[in-house]
């Protein structure tokens, strides 16, 4: 098989090398702007009566992108462009036949909602990124940078700029101001910037575009057509200073004794933002005492295999410009850089006597934050982040008398990210350092002192960057305690405790670890219908980079290879598709090998705009180096997965995606069965709501539970789980106007899990199931009252090991109504209202009965929020 795919792969490349190389190139369009005289600039209403508008004309002829590539679109569009020494101004004509058809749906910000146009400006004409500003026919506002040739759009940027729309007889029109200080560029007489206007009109889910990019190229950005005209104008360097002021008050349920949960608290608290211009490239970002109070909740989730769960970063200062700290080194979300982990939950615990209450804060406070970041116009990438996190004390009471206990250091850290564009801006080499350093006092021994790591990564493009090679590499290096360098030996991630591993061993003596990973994949983006990508990556068993990065598991090495074609041209049936064919395989550092599977993938976009996504995989070997938390490498059977999904049209005002996913074992060693229904609805233009539903079904014969010693042996004890999982994600949006708007999400999160037939490992490496494990027969297991199960595995009467109960039921409850109201541009007021409760149920309980007794039947936690917010722009 890995044969047949490296064979299509050669094929595909002669193939689409010669299929290059007869494409024609597409002219560059350019529009040339004149400058507004006296105080004659145009009023942002979306008219376009002012005067100052006859000073140019408008360009036209789009050319339709989406669905049907290089064709007349179903409407045109026109704009124009002027500018002062301030601001630059932007004037659309959207044509639509049946005025009254367009969708005008409000929404907040950065929904992109309803019909909608954009201009996207490269003002550094490095031809990789860009700034866009998008007005919905309703005057809702969108904006983003756009890095990595258009394959990123990060609607984190929140620029302070000014727009209107209107509809008329003919279609609809808007206006655009937006301000130099919110672009970057450098000194020149004549600024030449990259320049693209956008279309979507909604109903046909059609998307037109000023310059023509056809759809088989690589590359969105490096192909816009310029913007001439823009004589002295002069950088503009930013400077805005954002205090806050945040009011919070909590309810609980009261517990009895406990002087810290009396059922209510309130807190008054402040802090400032601020932004500063360093140069017009390069940008000074700081916070002092930030807070996060209407950032929605967490997902539930629960993670049975014990690794870590990722997040998504949500908080708004860490979420802007994060592009550019991104260092995905390796494939998932290993990253040296994961946000989440500065402000933490705290990662030490008060050693509590009997009777004794402790008051332990949520999260690490961040005393102060400073990102330094940008872009230069010849091409260097820069981002520094330097955060510091302050000491975190739980407070213990003692039948009145009161102590701290430390929980979390005092510590510093450092990010560092730099990449340099050359070659014509097709080639990239870069570099990542970051540092954490803590002040290590009381019982935090078990924690660094001090983590570091450092990266190369590079890219290399060509023929009209339709080629590519990548690849990155990292190391680390961590210093600590023997305490805590032993607890990385044998977490999770590492586990150099393996009882059948020879290329790593436990040090208890050892004060530091130093490791190393990295990745080359070698690839086809652009030229024709065929894609492919190969390559491989690795993390050694030392690489360790979760103190202020993520790395899910060390010890690996894989190799890959994806095959796709595209379907670029609509048919009577279809508006596009592609297929995608993989192969992976897995290895450790002491050569074994551990998994191959084959992947099939298929997506297809109807003509009516409903859409059908599908694939399989197959997995004929599975060994995981994890499962027994540091026992031997442990095999599954071989496995056969597949999902479907289909869904309506999205631009429809009710939509709904349907899916199904199944995962079987052979011996039926384990199996999982998913069930997602999301449905969105938009009533009228200024409500929309969405329900999505998941239900799973994951039982498995071999699910780990504990490890106990049997006559000096290790006894890996597993036991045969029935787990089922509901979730439920509601959410509404509903918009008074662009600027006022209210929201909600909530989500109720049940699992349960139940156990019978328990085993344990005879033979991790067998290929028969019922050689590999071995069940307790009735004589060998009995259940005390206090649900502790009894071992007596010897059959001498006397109990050899016991272990308790492992029957769980999880449930969570998080949901978040905010109002938000931008009262003038960059100025927000905040009024929250959150509710939680989690708790554990009876697992003999159906999932719907734990609904509602941990649930709908408990008081739930309260806090209400007042944040407001006022931007002083200098």
């Amino acid at each position: 098989m890995q044969k047949t795919l490296f064979t299509l792969f050669a094929m595909c490349a002669f193939f689409s090398t010669k299929a290059q190389d007869s494409i024609a190139p597409v002219p560059k369009f350019v529009y040339t702007t004149k400058p507004i005289k006296g105080n004659n600039a145009p009023i942002i209403d979306g008219t376009l009566n002012d005067h100052a508008w006859g000073l140019v004309d408008w360009s036209e002829a789009f050319v339709e992108r989406e669905p049907d590539e290089n064709t007349p679109p179903s409407e045109q569009s026109k704009f124009k462009i002027l500018y002062d020494d301030k601001f630059l101004y932007v004037a659309y004509r959207c044509y639509d036949s049946e005025p009254d058809k367009i969708e005008r749906r409000l929404s907040r910000r950065d929904d992109f909602a309803g019909d909608r146009i954009a201009i996207i400006i490269d003002s550094y004409h490095d031809k990789r990124t860009a700034f866009s500003f998008t007005t919905t026919a309703a005057g809702v506002k969108g904006d983003e940078f756009v890095s990595e040739n258009g394959n990123n759009f990060d609607d984190s940027w929140n620029p302070i700029w000014y727009t209107a729309s209107n509809i008329d007889s003919q279609g609809w029109t808007a206006e655009a101001k937006i301000p130099f200080s919110q672009l970057k560029f450098g000194k020149a007489k004549e600024q030449i910037w990259g320049l693209q206007v956008t279309r979507l009109f909604f109903r046909a889910q059609e998307r037109s575009v000023w310059q023509r990019v056809p759809q088989d190229l690589s590359g969105f950005v490096s192909e816009f057509g310029e913007l001439h005209g823009l004589i002295d104008i002069e950088p503009q360097k930013q400077l805005e200073i954002q205090p806050f002021v945040v009011k919070q008050y909590d309810t609980y349920p009261a517990e009895e004794g406990n002087p810290f949960r009396d059922g209510s608290d309130f807190r008054l608290n402040g802090g400032l933002d601020a932004k500063i211009g360093i140069t017009n490239d390069l940008t000074l970002d700081l916070t002092v005492n930030p807070d996060f109070g209407q950032v929605e909740a967490d997902p539930g989730a629960i993670a049975l295999d014990g690794f870590q769960i990722f997040f998504r970063e949500q908080r708004p200062f860490f979420v802007e410009n994060k592009n550019i700290f991104d260092y995905e080194f390796a494939n998932g979300n290993d990253n040296v850089f994961y946000s989440r982990r500065i402000g933490r939950n705290p990662q030490g615990f008060p050693n509590l006597d009997a009777g004794e209450f402790a008051n332990v804060p949520n999260n690490t406070a961040i005393l102060g934050a400073a990102k330094f970041s940008g872009k230069t116009k010849n091409g260097w990438s820069i981002g520094l982040l330097e955060s510091v996190t302050g000491k975190v004390y739980a407070e213990v009471d003692s039948n009145g008398d009161r102590r701290e206990e430390l929980v979390e250091p005092f510590t510093n850290y450092l990010v560092g990210r730099l990449q340099k564009d050359f070659n014509e801006r097709n080639s990239f080499v870069g570099g990542i350092f970051t540092a954490t350093n803590r002040k290590l006092e009381g019982n935090l021994d078990f924690l660094h002192e001090a983590a570091y790591t450092g990266g190369l990564d590079f890219r290399h493009s060509w023929q009209n960057r339709n080629y590519y090679i990548e690849g990155n590499i990292v190391t680390s290096h961590v210093t600590g305690s023997p305490e805590a360098i032993l607890r990385t030996q044998q977490s999770l991630a590492h586990l150099f405790q393996r009882t059948d591993a020879t290329h790593v061993e436990v040090d208890p003596t050892r004060t530091s670890l130093t490791g190393t990973g990295g990745k080359l994949n070698f690839g086809k983006s652009g030229g024709g219908n065929w894609r492919f990508e190969t390559g491989g990556f690795w993390r050694s068993p030392e690489l360790e980079l979760n103190d202020v990065g993520f790395l899910r598991q060390a010890d690996d090495i894989r190799q890959f290879a994806n095959l796709q074609y595209l379907f670029l041209k609509p048919t009577k049936l279809l508006r596009t598709a592609s297929l995608t064919l993989g192969q992976s395989s897995a290895f450790d550092f002491e050569g074994n090998y551990n998994r191959v599977q084959y992947d099939f993938r298929g997506f297809i976009n109807y003509a009516n705009n409903w859409f059908t996504e599908g694939g399989a995989t197959h997995k004929p070997r599975i060994f995981l180096n994890t499962i027994l938390r540091g026992g031997p490498r442990w095999r599954f059977n071989e496995e056969n997965f597949f999902f479907v999904f289909a869904g309506t049209d999205r631009s429809k005002k009710f939509n709904a995606t349907i899916g199904y996913v199944n995962s079987q074992a052979q011996q039926d060693n384990f199996s999982l069965v998913r069930y997602v229904l999301r449905t969105r609805y938009q009533p009228f233009d200024a409500f929309s709501l969405s329900l999505n539903f998941e239900y799973e079904e994951n039982p498995s014969k071999t699910q780990y539970i504990t490890e106990r010693d049997f006559l000096g042996t290790p006894r890996y004890i597993l036991g045969e789980i029935d787990q089922r999982t509901f979730s439920t994600t509601l959410r509404f949006n509903y918009s008074i106007n662009p600027n006022l708007s209210i929201q909600y999400y909530g989500q109720p999160f049940i699992s349960r899990g139940t156990y019978t037939n328990f085993n344990f490992v005879n033979n991790a490496a067998a290929e028969d199931l019922n050689e590999r494990i071995s069940l307790y027969s009735a004589n060998q297991i009995s259940q005390s009252t206090d649900n502790t199960f009894l071992i007596d595995e010897d059959l001498d009467s006397v109990t050899d090991y016991e272990f308790n109960d492992p029957d769980f039921s999880f449930v969570q409850f998080r949901s978040n109504l905010v109002v938000r109201w931008e009262y003038i541009p960059g100025s927000e007021v905040f009024l929250v209202w959150s509710q939680g409760v989690t708790g554990f149920g009876d697992p003999s309980d159906s999932l719907g009965r734990s609904l509602d007794n941990q649930i709908l039947g408990q008081k739930r936690d309260n806090t209400f929020l007042l944040k407001a917010t006022y931007r002083f722009i200098l």
